[in-house]
């Protein structure tokens, strides 16, 4: 509390020490839920609750990351001057925690690049690599909940603007711990001699980004819907758009601005149920073609079309379909081109593999996240059905929902020009790699012991069977081979082809349960997720 340079979480720490010095039992508990552990610096950075304490995220917890991670960057310099670009969204304490960042860099003898304003990740992720960085931070929680942030670590160099992998990660979180456990921040050297970047940082994104789908002539009577999702996409997407020759869209005004409270939706994720009610009420006034949403961030793309059998009349696309759209569109360019390959994670659609083959095209399947996603020999597209998607991977090494969203509206108005939409690409997918499809089973908890519970359960007595289908397979990716994707991920194959793959999220409250399954025809395909599904919720029924 002494050291802690924030008057609101000083005040908050003071009036729980109050109360828990009077005996009450929720302010001790609380107490030790907030200092009984360290929040944790992974591969992911730093992501968690605002508020006091050291498993919070909060001004002196982003200060010792900072000076932790400046000391890594000045051993790992070999002494030259490291740069280090940071950049930060319109989330609560975002700005504060990027500049506290940059005065500690600059404070230690860094190079220091503060972005000019709140800017999407992508922006970040291009400035590190656009500037030729050492390193890049972004303060931003993407879509968690209103009252989280996070930090988010990029390096450049040999890693090429991708997030960290290990054994960076343990040898960070080490370096902030040894700052931790010197004593204040108050003793941190700090200096406002950091610079500001100028906007042609943001100009070269906006180029960049433009160039990768100018709009053809036939594009301009387009009707299309979008919204930020209360988060920081639109200024720069709406400069991308106009450059790139594309109408406007008819935007969700009330989700158009950052809005760190996120007043519409109960939770800032397109992925959630209602959070695109908004957009599905704006497009059906509009009779638009389709919707683009991004996350708060902008990393994410979310794509809905018309679909008049759910009662809203719209559908939003799985990550899975958007990606394999996005996924055919690289393969037809890199054609014939030697090692241009295509990625995604273990648990996104076998179908992008097929779109491999089909061209000829090297597939590489990853460990979930783009900092493994990104890595991948010779990647032209890049994708997890999270809704992310890597399509400009000479300039962007993470996803980009920015990007994507012009790679969408490249293939509608390629579409549009024939007289198709984007419903019949789909369509098409399936004719020319075959019917693939998925679903997910996600359940979240309050109590994080029941994920382990039930993982440990699976491990302990391994399902024979899931929905009739006979499990042929059943693999523990904890103990997988040398050369193979590892982590905390049980992977069965049925003995029909289908695939089932559970595993805890990470970065939320969350156990995960992906479901993949082929068929003759789409129907077909669906079908057999939606009896599969049936049979994952009753094994975690038993499990649990």
């Amino acid at each position: 509390m002494r050291q802690d340079p924030d008057h609101e979480t000083r005040d908050q720490l003071a009036g729980i020490i109050t109360r828990a010095a009077s005996g009450e039992e929720a302010a001790l508990a609380d107490l030790d839920d907030r200092f009984g552990a360290r929040l944790a610096f992974g591969t992911a950075g730093l992501r968690g609750e605002l508020g006091a304490g050291s498993n919070r995220m909060n001004r002196v917890l982003v200060t010792q990351a900072a000076a932790g991670f400046a000391a890594y960057l000045r051993e790992r310099s070999g002494g030259a001057t490291p740069t280090v670009v940071i950049g930060y969204d319109g989330r609560r304490n975002s700005r504060v925690f990027a500049t506290d960042s940059a005065e500690i860099f600059a404070g230690a003898g860094l190079r220091a690049v503060l972005l000019p304003r709140l800017l999407p990740t992508p922006v970040l992720a291009f400035a590190v690599r656009h500037l030729g960085a050492d390193a890049g931070v972004m303060v931003t929680a993407s879509h968690n909940p209103p009252n989280d942030n996070g930090y988010k670590v990029y390096l450049g160099g040999a890693d090429e603007g991708s997030q960290i992998v290990a054994p960076a990660d343990a040898e960070i979180a080490a370096s902030i711990q040894r700052i931790a456990d010197a004593g204040s921040i108050a003793a941190l050297p700090r200096s406002t001699s950091y610079e500001v970047a100028g906007e042609d940082v943001v100009d070269a994104y906006v180029a960049a980004t433009a160039a990768v789908a100018p709009a053809p002539a036939s594009a301009s009577s387009m009707r299309w819907v979008y919204t930020a999702m209360h988060g920081v996409g639109w200024e720069t997407f709406a400069r991308i758009v106009t450059d790139a020759g594309y109408p406007r869209p008819a935007v969700v005004g009330e989700q158009l601005a950052p809005d760190a409270t996120f007043r519409t939706v109960s939770f800032p994720n397109p992925e959630e149920p209602g959070a695109m009610d908004l957009a599905f009420a704006r497009a059906r006034r509009t009779n638009a073609d389709f919707i683009l949403a991004n996350d708060p961030d902008a990393d994410r793309l979310a794509v809905a079309i018309p679909d008049d059998s759910t009662p809203e009349g719209w559908r939003r696309l799985t990550g899975n379909e958007v990606g394999l759209l996005l996924g055919a569109r690289a393969a037809r360019a890199a054609a014939g081109t030697p090692g241009a390959a295509l990625a995604c994670s273990l648990v996104s659609s076998p179908g992008l593999g097929a779109i491999a083959a089909h061209h000829g095209l090297d597939f590489h399947e990853t460990l979930t996240g783009f900092k493994w996603i990104s890595r991948a020999p010779g990647i032209v597209f890049g994708f997890e059905e999270a809704l992310g998607y890597l399509v400009n991977p000479e300039t962007v090494r993470d996803k980009d929902g920015i990007s994507a969203a012009v790679a969408i509206l490249g293939l509608a108005a390629e579409a549009r020009d024939r007289g198709a939409s984007i419903a019949d690409l789909l369509a098409e997918l399936g004719d020319t790699y075959g019917h693939f499809s998925s679903g997910q089973v996600s359940i979240r908890v309050d109590d994080l012991s029941i994920i382990g519970r039930v993982m440990l359960a699976l491990r302990t007595l391994p399902p024979v069977q899931i929905a009739g289908r006979p499990v042929a397979s059943a693999e523990d990716l904890l103990h997988a081979a040398a050369g193979q994707p590892s982590g905390d991920v049980l992977r069965y194959r049925l003995d029909d082809g289908s695939r089932v793959i559970v595993r805890p999220s990470g970065t939320e409250p969350k156990l995960k349960v992906y479901i993949d399954a082929a068929g003759a025809s789409a129907d077909e395909a669906r079908a057999a997720v939606a009896e599969i599904e049936t049979g994952v919720r009753e094994l975690l029924d038993e499990r649990s």
